[in-house]
């Protein structure tokens, strides 16, 4: 359908004087993948162009292009704390707006939710739930700093014997894993108000003291908020199909098309040891890939200047071979921790392609809880909140607990599953859905 209004004045970085109005129709079919690449999206009722910003946006280029052809305004709201920041990126990228006779979404999405969400959004801003405690912060800084310490301590003056061998590798690999959960709080702009010091301090944890590079973390990990559990835009899947059959959907199209990379039918029984064994050699390998690709010299530099740092601690100490032994074991136990606690809340949830929900049904379908306690919110970095963290990925974690039980009241009233369970119970659905996927696959491929 033809544009309503005359011609639009794109790339001018002006407002046209009679705004070119569009239908939900015309803006569908921009999603980049169709003739002319073209890559819009609507954020409150005003339609941008993002074809080219995309390749500049500061979050990254697929996270803003996975919203193409659809309504972004939740996801925008929940990405983006200072809205005076990015409002000068949206002037220039204004192309028109929606036009009278068209609704503020798509028809599949639910407007009494998204208005009962948009509402309660805005009370927990009134309430100052994205407000940080830098207090908070504050110490779990200083408690991952004295676990680094601890780990290098414990071997210069105990030895390496195997008591001390082991505590030191205790506390270096609570240290790091703690470190990971620390730098996802700076990553999603929660523990400063100013976006410019997250981004700074995010650089000191996880790429000098951790030695990965943030935008490679930043640029996997907004894309699986803005789509969780979405075949091909959510990076967390990508373990799909080459090691694991992931969801009813994706496994029985898998086994229908004939394709086998693996045994999946025991996928439960090999996921254990080998989904942390594979992420090790991935993220060693990919964090070099992505930052000679990107150009990230800086980040390289310090992931360098991290490895030799750890190399010169403990070397003298425990000599060569004794390091290696040390410093793996230490990554492959981090992985391990890291594996159960980010697939408990994802992998035994609906796993699917986009189906351009509405934000509130996209984060509930593709999220659970786990319950609660002192341990729980330490071991998990507070993801045990996911439900959440991925309503408001930018809120402080500290926040959690108090937003709940009015996310839980919004979800009653309109009939949404809120899943809560125990930390044993999420870690052992995981191998109860990989199960299943597994035995989906397998009835697909032999008598799909």
């Amino acid at each position: 359908m033809a544009p309503q209004t005359g011609p639009s004045e794109k790339g001018t970085g002006s407002v046209p004087a009679f705004p070119q109005l569009f239908t939900w129709e015309e803006i569908g079919i921009r999603t980049g993948r169709g003739q002319g690449r073209e890559q819009w999206l609507v954020i409150d009722r005003k339609v941008y162009d993002v074809s080219e910003f995309s390749k500049r946006h500061p979050g990254g280029s697929r996270v803003i292009s996975h919203y193409a052809g659809q309504d972004a305004t939740d996801a925008f709201v929940a990405f983006h704390n200072d809205k005076s920041l990015v409002k000068k990126y949206l002037k220039s990228l204004l192309i028109g707006e929606l036009a009278p006779d068209q609704p503020s979404f798509e028809s599949n999405k639910k407007k009494s939710l998204l208005e009962d969400f948009r509402e309660l959004r805005c009370t927990i801003e009134k309430m100052g739930l994205l407000r940080p405690n830098y207090f908070f912060f504050f110490l779990i800084f200083l408690h991952l700093l004295v676990l680094e310490a601890a780990s290098w301590l414990v071997i210069w003056y105990f030895g390496i014997s195997l008591v001390p061998f082991l505590a030191g590798m205790l506390f270096f690999t609570t240290a790091q894993i703690q470190m990971g959960w620390f730098q996802h709080d700076l990553g999603h702009c929660s523990v400063f108000r100013k976006p410019r010091w997250n981004h700074l301090l995010q650089i000191v944890v996880i790429n000098v003291l951790k030695g990965l590079p943030a935008s490679w973390w930043n640029h996997l990990h907004n894309q699986h908020h803005a789509k969780p559990n979405c075949f091909r835009k959510d990076p967390d899947l990508n373990m799909h199909p080459l090691l694991f059959s992931l969801g009813k959907t994706l496994s029985v199209e898998l086994g229908k098309q004939k394709k086998k990379f693996m045994p999946y039918n025991y996928q439960h029984k090999y996921f254990s040891l080998l989904a942390p064994l594979a992420l090790i050699p991935f993220f060693q390998l990919s964090i070099f890939y992505y930052a000679i690709k990107r150009k990230k010299w800086l980040e390289l530099m310090l992931v360098v200047a991290f490895n030799i740092r750890v190399c010169l601690m403990y070397i003298p100490l425990m000599g060569f071979k004794i390091f290696m032994i040390y410093y793996w074991l230490s990554r492959y136990l981090e992985s391990t921790w890291f594996i159960w606690v980010s697939q408990m809340n994802h992998i035994p949830m609906n796993i699917d392609y986009d189906k351009n929900k509405d934000w509130v049904s996209t984060q509930l379908h593709a999220t659970c809880n786990v319950n609660q306690s002192v341990f729980n919110d330490w071991f998990t970095g507070h993801l045990n909140f996911q439900i959440e963290h991925h309503l408001f990925p930018t809120m402080p974690r500290h926040n959690y607990w108090k937003v709940a039980p009015l996310v839980k009241s919004l979800c009653d009233k309109h009939g949404i599953e809120y899943k809560s369970k125990t930390l044993l119970t999420a870690f052992v659905d995981i191998l109860h859905s990989l199960k299943d996927s597994g035995e989906h696959w397998l009835e697909a491929y032999l008598h799909g």
